[in-house]
């Protein structure tokens, strides 16, 4: 694996990969994938366990002999969260390092931008994460999403939760980042929870460089909302809980994108107790049955010491998707690879994935809930980990 000088390394098992050389469909002793991850900015917290999780799956695919009978290497670029550098680093990748294939970034943000340049140079694109809609909407044949939902249904599972509910909270507060991945699933989820009779009281969108949210919570504090639903990513997910503990307002009902899902991070970044309750929805769960899950945990926690995460989970399963196609076709033919993708089912961490003509793939989220400091599964029921909900949130712990 090759890294540019502004990544954020991760691991001592970094100081000891070699660089090899070659172009794309080339015989070189290697098959280099290529990425350019927010390895620094406002997202790295996100991206450092995707990188994790990709390189879970290269210890385990170079131990079985490699792809294609090549070792696998990554070649990764930081772009610190920046659109123009992200184009710039991918095609850096495909003209430059000449990988052979390419691997999707974090954040819709950043994978608009870049996926571009993929479909461009007629190459196939697995995006982890960043499920907005206005990605898929452009005619990309080579586009794949890894994740069974994308934004357009990451509001349907909390929001039939909410209608299922005798007695429905008389009013929100809706707050999200301006970023695809996050405004998009609040304001779906407003439109619903305003049909059922939930009450606006309180609506926001703030940059994704915002660091103080005291203003932002007391507001809400004011607005005094029922529910509060939250589009966020990692950093501003605790940020913002920090500031609400720190004017003392505790929603009867939380609800976060993403953040939640981030289980070595959240609780230390908020209070584990202080967990209990916070809804989210997620792809993964570490306990999900689906064939090769408990390797993966398994081998990341040995390789990092700690749980994966989603973000680590969405990353392994893109590189499964990814792997797939090269072994079903046999080469590295990037039309004939998306082709097979379209036309096939693969088994993955997350459950089976298969994509329309798009690459929006066929399936939904699971609603989660933190319950007695573990992320646990509430809905549909057939993958559910606790028999119900905690109704209400506890107030804040000191």
């Amino acid at each position: 694996m090759t890294i540019d000088r502004r990544s954020f390394l991760i691991g001592a098992s970094l100081l000891s990969l070699t660089t090899a050389c070659g172009s794309s469909g080339s015989s070189s002793s290697s098959l280099k994938i290529g990425a350019s991850l927010p390895l620094t900015g406002p997202a790295a917290d996100v991206a450092d366990p995707g990188y994790k999780g990709y390189q879970v799956w290269q210890s385990q695919i170079n131990a079985r002999g490699g792809l294609l009978g090549r070792k696998v290497e990554f070649v990764i670029h930081d772009d610190g969260f920046d659109q123009n550098t992200v184009v710039s680093n991918y095609n850096r990748l495909i003209t430059q390092d000449r990988v052979d294939l390419l691997i999707g970034t974090f954040s819709s943000f950043l994978n608009l931008a870049a996926s571009t340049v993929a479909d461009r140079n007629r190459m196939l694109y697995i995006e982890p994460s960043g499920g907005a809609a206005e990605i898929f909407t452009r005619g990309h044949t080579r586009l794949f999403f890894s994740q069974p939902g994308t934004t357009d249904s990451a509001h349907r599972p909390f929001a039939g939760y909410v209608e299922g509910l005798a007695d429905k909270p008389a009013s929100a507060a809706y707050l999200y980042q301006d970023d695809p991945s996050t405004d998009m699933p609040i304001q779906n989820l407003q439109k619903v929870l305003e049909g059922l009779g939930v009450k606006t009281v309180y609506q926001q969108k703030y940059p994704p460089d915002t660091k103080n949210f005291d203003a932002i919570a007391n507001a809400i504090r004011q607005a005094g909302p029922a529910l509060l639903a939250h589009g966020a990513l990692e950093v501003d997910g605790v940020a913002v809980v920090q500031a609400l503990q720190r004017v003392g307002f505790t929603p009867q009902h939380l609800y976060q994108t993403r953040a939640p899902s981030s289980v070595n991070t959240y609780p230390k970044g908020i209070g584990e107790t202080n967990t209990e309750a916070i809804f989210t929805v997620g792809s993964w769960h570490p306990a999900a049955k689906y064939p090769g899950n408990a390797e993966f945990v398994a081998d990341y926690r040995k390789q990092f010491n700690q749980e994966p995460s989603e973000d680590a989970a969405n990353s392994y399963t893109a590189v499964q998707v990814l792997q797939a196609g090269v072994q079903a076709v046999g080469k590295l033919d990037q039309d004939a690879i998306a082709a097979w993708l379209h036309a096939n089912t693969v088994n993955t961490i997350v459950g089976p994935l298969k994509w329309d003509a798009r690459g929006v793939p066929d399936g939904s989220l699971l609603l989660m809930q933190w319950q007695r400091g573990k992320l646990e599964v509430v809905a549909p029921a057939s993958a559910a980990t606790v028999t119900s909900a905690i109704a209400a949130k506890p107030s804040w712990a000191a």
